[in-house]
């Protein structure tokens, strides 16, 4: 299930946050990055793109397929791997491996190394680059054991600020 622009996918963020903002925000930065790079964002590519967007939680292949089916798109699986194979390529999103699902990149613009905060009880996830200090310490641990590092993904698994402050309240 995809949560909605008000939903649960909101519980994790600031109090301020404006998510109709961070959503167009995030669609005009698409369309002009691949606008820039000459690629295109097909109606497709676009609407699974918004998905992703409509929420700061993970969102699964087959959750946006259906959505797809239900608005008229003839979609079948392979549609949706190659829109979120072009989405990844262009940095326009990230798969998160432990969940097997996808979020929005807030920083599509310059390449990075990021890794990801999740909160196991309302399910929102942020993104934070690397710092040098961070990929230092990883380059050294992996070096320590004659490891040669050629991908990684780092997943951090918690509660947010907002879970512990309703925990706490609790």
């Amino acid at each position: 299930m995809i949560a909605q622009e008000s939903g649960r996918g909101a519980q994790g963020l600031a109090t301020d946050h404006d998510h109709g903002k961070c959503i167009a925000t995030a669609m005009t930065r698409a369309e002009s990055l691949c606008a820039q790079r000459g690629v295109r964002l097909t109606p497709v590519r676009r609407r699974v793109l918004e998905l992703i967007w409509r929420s700061h939680e993970p969102v699964g292949a087959y959750a946006m397929l259906d959505v797809l089916r239900l608005e008229g798109f003839n979609a079948q699986p392979p549609t949706v791997y190659r829109a979120l194979e072009f989405l990844t390529e262009q940095g326009l999103i990230h798969r998160l491996e432990s969940r097997n699902a996808f979020i929005g990149c807030p920083s599509p613009d310059h390449p990075h190394q990021a890794l990801y905060l999740i909160c196991t009880q309302c399910g929102t996830v942020e993104e934070r680059e690397e710092t040098p200090a961070l990929t230092a310490a990883l380059a050294d641990l992996a070096q320590q054991s004659g490891f040669r590092i050629i991908g990684r993904t780092l997943e951090l698994t918690g509660l947010c600020q907002t879970c512990q402050t309703a925990q706490s309240a609790a």
